[in-house]
């Protein structure tokens, strides 16, 4: 095996080792748990799943982006940061997506 190159036999077991413990994390939750109320405290804290999740996604992609070799961006951390002072003053995440999406393209075009 070569630098930089994944054997097929060791991709497959990753993505079958990866669908069974997806497959595994879904099925606590519909399949053991799904007929049965969840306690107060565990709600409480599933809430914040989709908050955490969207920026966990998005923050590598700011902070080392591949469109520029992993080097930061100003044209990225001005979206992001206009992104994240719409939405919390807005409480309106749709408003924020395309605040930074509207920012991030006209910055790039200015830039270049």
């Amino acid at each position: 095996m070569t630098t930089g190159t994944l054997d097929p036999t060791t991709l497959w077991i990753v993505i079958i080792g990866m669908a069974f413990g997806s497959f595994a994390l879904r099925f606590v939750f519909i399949g053991l748990v799904g007929n049965r109320p969840l306690p107060p405290w565990l709600l409480r804290h599933l809430r914040y799943t989709a908050v955490a999740i969207l920026p966990a996604l998005v923050t590598p992609l700011v902070i080392w982006p591949s469109a520029t070799d992993g080097q930061p961006d100003p044209a990225r951390l001005a979206a992001a940061t206009v992104t994240i002072t719409v939405g919390y003053f807005t409480k309106n995440v749709i408003a924020g997506m395309v605040s930074g999406a509207a920012t991030l393209l006209v910055l790039i075009y200015l830039l270049g």
